[in-house]
């Protein structure tokens, strides 16, 4: 859990003058009693107004709550449609966090905005294309990008030729009904875009090391330089 997110659920959790201890509340969240320690004389330095002390337990004074969470009518078709479509056509876990994301906006939005948010009519429906073991990679590949850890990819390239390439993942993009994975290939010694439906294996093959020559800001400026000398011709 974030530490933004159980500073939100501590409060949750103390509203209405409920007495909880720290040992309550870190079994509760799955953290020590020093971290919840720490946790409260943060919220309690921020303005929160917590009462109590360590041994004896903590309660928050009542008429307390946290702001309501506003969006402008724009922002909030472009969220709701936004998470509609990752849960439709990301990751397995991606997909469940957008619903996730969603039931927390309903539970937070004032009734007027609540019931403008379920009326949004956009939607996405998930296509054939979109198997589980799709939706895993996917999961895999963003893991991977994060931790920067090294795939080597079984990959078919147009002409249904296979090969094996030792890839730095960094970045997925989606186009539609095609994710495709932006990487350094050692193969070829160059930025390479591989399509994950024409991936039939992948394995984890130790960390990389980042390498500012072979960074997506590097690719984007070649990208750029590329479209500019074909609108030139």
């Amino acid at each position: 859990m974030r530490r933004a997110d159980r500073l939100f659920q501590i409060v949750q959790y103390l509203r209405g003058g409920r007495l909880l201890t720290a040992r309550t509340l870190a079994e509760r969240l799955e953290v020590s009693e020093r971290t919840i320690y720490r946790d409260m004389a943060d919220l309690i330095g921020s303005g929160v107004p917590i009462e109590g002390e360590s041994g004896v337990g903590y309660l928050m004074r009542s008429g307390y709550d946290l702001p309501p969470l506003m969006f402008t009518r724009q922002e909030m078709v472009a969220l709701v449609a936004g998470a509609r479509m990752i849960r439709a056509w990301g990751g397995a876990s991606m997909a469940q966090a957008a619903e996730e994301a969603l039931v927390k906006i309903d539970e937070v939005l004032p009734e007027a905005e609540r019931a403008h948010a379920k009326s949004i009519q956009i939607h996405a429906m998930t296509m054939p294309q979109m198997t589980d073991d799709l939706r895993r990679r996917i999961d895999q590949m963003e893991r991977a990008i994060d931790s920067k850890i090294r795939l080597v990819l079984s990959y078919r390239d147009g002409g249904d030729q296979e090969t094996k390439r030792p890839v730095h993942p960094l970045g997925l993009w989606f186009w539609g009904k095609v994710w495709t994975l932006v990487g350094w290939c050692e193969l070829r010694d160059d930025f390479r875009i591989f399509r994950l439906d024409r991936i039939s294996a992948m394995s984890e093959q130790g960390h990389f090391t980042p390498q500012p020559e072979k960074n997506l800001s590097v690719f984007y400026a070649q990208q750029a330089a590329l479209g500019q000398s074909r609108r030139g011709q």
